[in-house]
């Protein structure tokens, strides 16, 4: 989930095969990555990957005006990830603290994020939390995503609805990861009515966004059948493109249409290929590997040497 740093706090709510392939809470992929919006030099160096002239602009813009909160959380964000200087997080935490001070959504949903990962100050659940809430408040959806995640651990009914609202706000601001969230709520029932129709909606979505466990779970239904018109050639595409980016569920589940002919021609060579990128990645498969055992040595040695061509680009 340009990507602020990640953090360790697992999201156990996330269904069907795609939930091994998704991380925890984070910023979110789709979420702007700091918090200047309206167009400046520094802001636009940042986006192009010129860090060090972003680390300059926002330093000269705090020169003219030391209340430029926006340009607070940039050095924040610079320095959080070794971007244009040396990574180095409790300088971060600094600086994402004089921005908070002075209203800054992102720094707070920043600080919450370090407190609750114990990134650059102690470990503060608490205290990170109450960041998050007040960033949520002030309307960064990130922050909404993020401490709909912590709400979902709680296991009280109360914080299950209230973190489906905070979705539904992230997923609306097209957030890849909350829509894959939110698309795993209505496939459960959990906190909604179970809707296989709402629940390819988003993550269709979120396929949309970047999101490659919306991708996986969305290929999943239209195979299936569920809450969308079956379509096991379009369910294969989107395995494929998956599993082309690195997700080893996509992987094993186009290894297994490849050998069944399903969605695809039928291709032991593929499917063997497949199968040894996905294994690498520690998903074991054994009806494959009954289904792949005849495999003749020169077949394999070609399945070999596709899965190292694949291996080597993820």
């Amino acid at each position: 989930m340009r990507r602020l740093c990640g953090f360790a706090l697992g999201f156990a709510l996330l269904t069907g095969a795609a939930a091994a392939q998704t991380g925890g809470l984070r910023p979110s992929q789709d979420a702007a990555p700091v918090a200047a919006r309206e167009p400046d030099l520094a802001y636009g160096a940042y986006q192009r990957g010129l860090f060090i002239t972003a680390l300059r602009e926002a330093t000269a813009r705090l020169a003219r005006d030391p209340e430029d909160a926006a340009a607070m959380t940039l050095l924040g964000e610079l320095h959080n990830q070794g971007l244009g200087a040396r990574q180095d997080p409790a300088k971060a935490a600094e600086w994402y603290r004089l921005a908070a001070k002075r209203g800054d959504a992102r720094a707070l949903a920043a600080l919450g994020l370090m407190a609750i990962d114990g990134r650059g100050m102690d470990k503060n659940l608490g205290q990170g939390k109450a960041w998050l809430e007040e960033a949520a408040r002030k309307g960064e959806p990130a922050a909404s995503y993020n401490l709909a995640l912590l709400l979902l651990t709680t296991g009280a009914q109360a914080d299950l609805l209230r973190a489906v609202e905070l979705l539904r706000i992230a997923a609306e601001a097209e957030i890849g990861d909350a829509q894959h969230a939110l698309g795993a709520l209505y496939l459960r029932g959990r906190g909604v009515t179970r809707d296989p129709a709402e629940a390819a909606r988003w993550f269709f979505k979120a396929a949309g966004n970047g999101s490659l466990a919306g991708e996986v779970e969305y290929a999943i239904l239209l195979f299936n059948g569920e809450g969308v018109p079956k379509n096991e050639a379009l369910a294969a595409r989107y395995f494929r493109h998956a599993a082309s980016n690195g997700n080893a569920i996509a992987q094993n589940r186009l290894a297994r249409l490849y050998a069944a002919g399903r969605g695809v021609p039928k291709n032991l060579v593929e499917a063997a290929a497949w199968h040894l990128v996905a294994s690498s990645q520690g998903l074991a498969d054994t009806w494959l590997d009954g289904a792949l055992r005849d495999v003749s040595p020169e077949d394999r040695a070609r399945a070999e040497r596709l899965a190292a061509e694949r291996a080597g680009v993820l």
